[in-house]
């Protein structure tokens, strides 16, 4: 079956810089050959899978009339989606943030319409379907775990953060916590920016969270490579996701788990479907909690079951099972 794939015109579908759309199509990508991949002109994009540059809805409808693709999946733009139904039978939008943020699904009309004509509206959460309504299916976002760096055999002491630096993330808890957790003999790390990949701005934001980890001892690398960031969560005791707001999905959390990493989080949004029961949650914006969680996993005997958990979980999500799902999505009348 022919497929093309059409990314957000802002995602950066290149492996210094992508973000959690365009890992997730390249995985897809790859999980079936024939796929072409619809983007923004890129000086350099992920190897192995069929990249057009385009520019604009005139661009996308040059690659269909050469393609003739027989199905057509659309990231994160409904109205895009919902015109070309009509031009191509099987179409699906994907949707990896707030329904209910976004223009052509803000309104129940819209959502009905959706369902109406595409031939399935996919959320990457059960928490995404719920706020979208009746008629949205679930498929989560893929991990391909046989690409992950070998875990070390034995971990570093070391608290990691990973995501971007914006105030929804909560790096400022991760800070305050480590500094009242106290745990002689461990390091905390932080690894992002205000977006992903080198060019990512020096915001005040995060000028302000670079000084507050200067000042309580923190390391900051800023902005790092996915591959860098996965390597990193390979020999890390502990990772850390505060996230105040409802995280659509969770990807990082899913590959610290992955990683064997004990994962620490807030459960926002599809933080705890994806974590289940295999990490600590914590309450928002609880310090003190954060911190009492962090001194616990100190004990290894206490990381152990929780690594256990977390690794037995994340095979839920191997790209191989999603990929089956998304097939009988594509292929279902």
């Amino acid at each position: 079956m022919t497929s093309l794939i059409i990314l957000p015109p802002r995602e950066d579908f290149s492996p210094g810089a992508a973000g959690a759309i365009s890992l997730v199509v390249r995985r897809f990508a790859l999980a079936f050959p024939g796929t072409v991949v619809l983007g923004s002109p890129r000086r350099e994009t992920f190897p192995g899978i069929a990249y057009m540059p385009i520019r604009g809805v005139l661009g996308v409808l040059r690659a269909i009339r050469r393609l003739r693709p027989e199905v057509v999946e659309v990231h994160q733009q409904p109205r895009l989606a919902m015109f070309l139904s009509l031009l191509v039978p099987r179409v699906l939008l994907f949707v990896h943030n707030d329904p209910l943020r976004m223009r052509g699904l803000k309104s129940r009309f819209g959502r009905r319409l959706a369902v109406k004509l595409l031939h399935r509206v996919v959320c990457v959460s059960g928490y995404l379907a719920g706020r979208f309504g009746p008629g949205a299916e679930v498929l989560w976002n893929p991990l391909t775990l046989s690409e992950l760096p070998p875990r070390a055999a034995a971990r570093e002491h070391v608290l990691l953060y990973v995501g971007r630096m914006t105030e929804d993330k909560a790096p400022d808890v991760f800070i305050s916590a480590w500094a009242m957790a106290r745990m002689p003999g461990w390091t905390a790390r932080m690894i992002g920016g205000d977006r992903f990949g080198p060019a990512s701005p020096e915001t005040g934001y995060v000028s302000g969270i670079r000084a507050a980890a200067r000042a309580a001892g923190v390391a900051f690398d800023g902005p790092l490579p996915h591959d860098a960031v996965l390597t990193a969560m390979a020999s890390a005791a502990v990772v850390v996701v505060p996230s105040r707001w409802a995280e659509p999905f969770g990807l990082t959390a899913l590959e610290a788990m992955a990683s064997g990493a004990a994962l620490i989080t807030t459960g926002q949004g599809g933080l705890a479907e994806v974590a289940g029961d295999a990490a600590v949650m914590v309450p928002v914006d609880d310090v003190p909690a954060l911190a009492a969680a962090m001194a616990a996993l100190s004990d290894e005997a206490v990381r152990a079951p929780l690594v256990a958990a977390g690794l037995a979980r994340a095979k839920l999500f191997d790209t191989a099972l999603v990929s089956e799902k998304l097939d009988t999505l594509r292929r279902a009348g």
